[in-house]
């Protein structure tokens, strides 16, 4: 498909699977699936459709394959994108976590995902299944809330850890306001005590001035692009303030010069890259 026209978005708005026939080589399905899942590590954009193509791997349709190739379309009219890192940038942790609520038809279940930002820089990110069915989507985004409070606490812990404290507590933004009061609320609310343990893990942080937690509107909301399938102009916007941009100078290497061996070649004479000193354009 090296040849073939590129699709402007990884994901079609709508699709129908309801008299799609049985895809008949799964093993090809699942060998490009499976080779798709690892653009994830530095393509968040592609993360909501890798992660919704997986939960078919083992029954698939002529429409997942579809698709799947819709993705590798996607992916060849950004074959020279990546993630922008800015070298002067604050040192704020910061997040933002979203959930389509019963948004998989087949069990109902609401997907969770989120980003998280140091500065300008986004440093990780989640798209993924809630494991069971939330009954409200008050249930659902503040599910999303703690698994993003944990991300958040694990991260200050590895900041701190490599000698990047954290001077202010993390802020996380979320556009339900009834989960955003469950934070402050010091009244359990009977019809969510099937969530208390979740309740109590992200009031807690909140309680020690650990986490702020603060509304964003739904049209600024960029975990968006973890949850649902979004049109051209969204997605696009949305991929710009994380900070996804074309590089067609740089490759996976960055574009790095190893100064060191070319001015005392003899110095490292195993040619290990971690021994020289690297120069990446805009990266630190």
């Amino acid at each position: 498909m090296g040849d073939i026209k590129p699709m402007s978005t990884p994901m079609a708005l709508r699709f129908d699977s309801s008299i799609s026939e049985p895809f008949t080589d799964i093993t090809l399905f699942r060998s490009l699936v499976a080779a798709l899942h690892y653009l994830t590590i530095t393509r968040p954009d592609i993360s909501y459709a890798i992660n919704s193509v997986c939960q078919f791997m083992h029954a698939p349709t002529t429409t997942h394959f579809c698709m799947v190739k819709r993705i590798l379309r996607y992916v060849q009219g950004t074959i020279d994108h990546g993630l922008r890192i800015v070298r002067d940038s604050s040192l704020q942790l910061y997040a933002f976590s979203d959930s389509d609520w019963a948004g998989f038809p087949v069990t109902r279940r609401s997907t969770t995902g989120f980003y998280t930002f140091l500065g300008a820089n986004c440093i990780s990110w989640s798209a993924k299944k809630q494991p069971t069915v939330a009954r409200s989507s008050t249930e659902a985004e503040y599910r999303v809330m703690a698994t993003t409070t944990a991300e958040l606490t694990w991260l200050s812990f590895l900041l701190r850890d490599i000698g990047v404290p954290q001077l202010k507590p993390a802020i996380l933004f979320c556009d339900n306001l009834s989960a955003l009061h469950m934070t402050v609320s010091p009244v359990f609310h009977a019809r969510t005590k099937h969530v208390e343990l979740d309740y109590h893990f992200v009031c807690e942080k909140v309680a020690l001035c650990l986490l702020i937690t603060r509304f964003v509107p739904s049209h600024r909301q960029l975990a968006d692009v973890f949850t649902k399938p979004l049109s051209r102009r969204d997605f696009h916007s949305i991929c710009i303030k994380l900070g996804m941009c074309a590089h067609p100078q740089l490759s996976l290497r960055g574009g790095v010069r190893q100064e060191a061996s070319l001015e005392h070649p003899s110095e490292h004479p195993s040619g290990d890259p971690l021994h020289h000193r690297s120069t990446v354009k805009g990266i630190t």
